[in-house]
């Protein structure tokens, strides 16, 4: 993730909880335990964790979590929100942390690291990257779940003056706007630079750092369910474990 996104998250993690977003964490986190049923002790790596409010919620049901986030930021948020629940803070890039152990599962959720570049930067280099040193830390069948921004959703969007205006490449599926987004610490201008990937690019991102894909489902916040991506929604789920 480039200094840019540490940035944006470092300003953002006061109020970043105020985002609708962030309220179905205990919806998420009872939906996340039914597809991959781990017992309480097992260990948990939460990558692009924020403010932690995953984390939180499967520590305080007995799991061994640990938290991974670019953003000091965040993290502090998330200490502070942790209370006395013994969790395991690691502020690093996931593209590239290193860590002794392997873990018994892994989520990586709401964007947490995925896609989120910087002009110039590859973007299947980038979250295979990210895949690939997951599944270093995993045990053998070790179940991640993702989601991630949706491919679908922006095609459909796309019109021929776009192309013409550089906003978007079709050739290489890369957009490159500035986009006015409304926050809860205000109004944001950004430039996005982005690469979004429709399901089959991710899953087979998925399968080459070594992954089998058990389902793609719908991804969208608060409305997590094993039903179809509607190609609209903004996020897309992937349900997967690492080989044997």
């Amino acid at each position: 993730m480039s200094s840019m996104w540490r940035d944006f998250f470092d300003a953002e993690a006061a109020t970043y909880e105020e985002n609708p977003f962030t309220k179905n964490t205990v919806a998420e986190v009872d939906f996340l335990l039914s597809l991959y049923p781990l017992k309480p002790g097992a260990s948990i790596l939460d990558i692009g964790c924020g403010t932690g409010r995953h984390s939180i919620e499967l520590a305080k049901r007995g799991f061994k979590v640990t938290g991974l986030d670019l953003s000091e930021k965040m993290l502090e948020v998330a200490k502070a929100n942790a209370d006395d629940l013994e969790i395991e803070w690691i502020n690093a890039n996931a593209k590239d942390f290193a860590l002794d152990r392997i873990f018994d599962g892994a989520i990586c959720l709401c964007e947490g690291s995925l896609g989120l570049i910087e002009k110039g930067e590859n973007p299947v280099e980038h979250d295979l990257t990210i895949y690939r040193n997951i599944a270093r830390h995993l045990k053998a069948n070790a179940p991640l779940v993702i989601t991630c921004l949706n491919g679908y959703s922006v095609i459909r969007q796309m019109k021929d003056e776009f192309t013409a205006d550089g906003r978007f490449n079709p050739a290489t599926m890369v957009s490159n706007y500035m986009d006015e987004w409304q926050l809860p610490s205000g109004t944001k201008h950004m430039q996005v630079y982005e690469r979004l990937f429709i399901a089959p690019e991710v899953v087979n991102l998925l399968e080459q750092a070594g992954f089998v894909v058990d389902a793609v489902y719908g991804g969208t916040a608060g409305y997590w369910g094993r039903r179809p991506l509607s190609l609209d929604e903004v996020e897309a789920m992937f349900c997967t474990r690492k080989k044997p």
